[in-house]
């Protein structure tokens, strides 16, 4: 059994310095004579260990580490999003991650998903605090180590650095990581090693790669151990339309080798598709795989851990994230199985209650699932792709029985064209996991509110009013009288009663300067039409009437008291108190 490279994958906030640190790494070890040069596989690179010992220098001897990897496949896919599509079955395709942080910067939104997607999958990682170079008074020295440079600087930017790495460690310990400088790590299974570092001045990298060679060998030693005989497993990346190739996939191979010809099985949306590998491809040398100009050559086979180009027939409906498997003819039928379940796991469709989620590929989609999962959130529905006019009756039949979860959430992907959204299913899309949530989480909040609100607008609300002296317009018949709202709001059809708690007329309509109105709030003067009374006997000048609320009316409004005011609750209890001379029970 050989040792593989280890799949390294570098997440971090857009602008932490994620490119540059690798570009750098690149830049720095390129000599085109020397063996051990970096090559540029498809949408990752392969630092061998060569390189490594050349940037690290004198470090791995200094700190006795016996070198048996042979290097390290660093996924190098632009953006966080495309990490959340590195999946393999049982959780993330990388074996361990460098985290990007900007020391100026401190932790962002962005940062808060890739350190919640690390933790679902349980991704060890390393931290770059990365960018001190742009500290006020920091002065670079690239051709020392870095903790001797550091102890150089001057003492308000020695404790600039100390201050601005506590922050860190501060705000991780908030999300159950316990970190520390890497050289004050005591226990690097339970402490997160915390590298300052410079993209631009090459400042930290040995000691970065140090740490990452480190660690790698200690922990990952068994998970690393592949049988490069055996039949490839892999996970594709992306799927590119390649001129004079047509439709091609992106892969990286993390087990055994595939070879040109080779049956290959690969998960999608519907039955696994099988087909055969017409032509491998690996870029030339240093070739940027992002750049359209990209050179590639023609291989007969890859062994793992590697990134590689593969052409084949009838891969058009293949989508990114789903696994990949070669096998023998006679082994097609099991693999697809396997494959189809592994693809379903993800994949979820039951007639549960539930929101729709979608996303732009299957690791993405296993990210999100696995935190909202976590939050208790129901998924109803999950699945790949853009919004369909399919998600949003799905989220819509949800409304009746749960307005709350008549939802669709899609992560890097929109509507479908000319799709119309009803007003009772809410549409959110966004591109970090993390603010995707937080958005939904609020809407459901402002949504609870809304319809609670809306419980409570049939109901009649708790009224007080004084009949005013020397404003009788009619007796009876109906008794029109001037009214002072004391408080709360009197509403056409509110039943009204005096506090022996027996009703005796209903506010028909109300008028204010001779015009109709449907309410009058506390303070407000009006005219009142009262049926069924006549002023003199039922009701008197100066009297003061209740709204005579019913019992089931009382206990909603008790229920959503919190849209009450202050005044309308001492009312409620004025006349809870009333209604229980009768009938000590009332409203209980």
């Amino acid at each position: 059994m050989a040792l593989r490279q280890p799949i390294v994958v570098v997440v971090g906030n857009v602008d932490s310095g994620k490119t540059q640190l690798l570009d750098t790494i690149r830049n720095t070890s390129i000599v085109e004579s020397e063996p051990g040069k970096i090559t540029q596989s498809i949408g990752c690179s392969i630092i061998p260990m060569d390189t490594i010992k050349k940037i690290c220098g004198n470090l791995l001897e200094k700190h006795k580490l016996l070198i048996r990897i042979p290097g390290f496949v660093v996924i190098d896919t632009p953006g966080h999003a495309s990490f959340t599509s590195l999946r393999k079955r049982g959780g993330n395709l990388a074996d361990i991650a460098i985290l990007v942080m900007d020391i100026n910067e401190g932790i962002k939104p962005q940062t808060l998903e890739c350190i919640d997607i690390l933790k679902q999958y349980k991704t060890p990682f390393v931290i770059a605090l990365n960018k001190i170079d742009l500290l006020p008074g920091w002065n670079s020295n690239s051709e020392i180590n870095l903790l001797e440079n550091i102890q150089k600087q001057k003492e308000n930017v020695m404790l600039l650095i100390e201050k601005k790495l506590y922050e860190a460690v501060g705000k991780l310990s908030e999300f159950g990581f316990n970190s520390e400088r890497f050289d004050r790590v005591e226990d690097y299974t339970k402490q997160i090693s915390i590298i300052p570092t410079s993209a631009k001045t090459k400042e930290g990298l040995p000691e970065l790669l140090m740490v990452l060679t480190g660690l790698s060998q200690k922990f990952l030693e068994d998970s690393l151990k592949v049988d490069v005989e055996g039949n490839a497993k892999g996970t594709v990346l992306e799927v590119k339309e390649e001129k004079g190739l047509g439709t091609t996939i992106d892969v990286i191979i993390y087990d055994g080798t595939l070879k040109r010809n080779d049956v290959i099985v690969i998960g999608s949306l519907a039955e696994p598709v099988v087909t055969k590998v017409k032509a491998l491809f690996e870029p030339m040398p240093l070739a940027e795989m992002r750049d359209k100009k990209a050179k590639f050559k023609a291989v007969r086979q890859v062994t793992s851990a590697t990134g590689v180009k593969i052409s084949a027939p009838e891969i058009d409906n293949v989508v990114a994230g789903m696994p990949l498997r070669s096998c023998l003819p006679d082994e097609v039928q099991n693999v697809k199985q396997e494959i189809k379940k592994e693809v379903e796991e993800v994949i979820i469709e039951t007639d549960k209650q539930g929101i729709v989620i979608k996303a732009d590929s299957l690791g993405s989609l296993e990210a999100l699932t696995k935190i909202l999962k976590e939050k208790n959130i129901e998924i109803k529905k999950a699945s790949i792709g853009s919004i369909s006019k399919k998600d949003i009756s799905d989220a819509e039949i949800n409304y009746e029985k749960e307005p709350l979860q008549s939802a669709v959430l899609g992560f890097n992907v929109g509507l479908l064209p000319e799709i119309k959204v009803p007003q009772n299913v809410h549409v959110l899309c966004g591109d970090i996991i993390y603010k995707l949530i937080e958005d939904f989480e609020n809407w459901q909040q402002e949504e609870l509110k809304r319809l609670e609100a809306k419980e409570i607008e049939h109901l009649y609300r708790p009224c007080k009013i004084r009949i005013l002296r020397g404003y009788v317009f009619r007796q009876n018949n109906p008794a029109i009288v001037g009214v002072d709202v004391l408080a709360g709001i009197l509403k056409v059809g509110t039943p009204l009663m005096k506090n022996d708690g027996v009703v005796i007329t209903e506010a028909k309509s109300i008028q204010q300067e001779q015009e109709n109105i449907e309410k009058a709030e506390k303070g407000k003067q009006v005219a009142v039409s009262l049926p069924n009374v006549t002023v003199g006997r039922q009701v008197h000048e100066e009297d003061v009437l209740y709204s005579a609320i019913p019992e089931e009316h009382f206990r909603k409004l008790k229920e959503f008291k919190k849209y009450l005011t202050q005044e309308e609750i001492n009312i409620l209890k004025e006349v809870a108190e009333m209604m229980r001379q009768k009938n000590p029970m009332w409203g209980i």
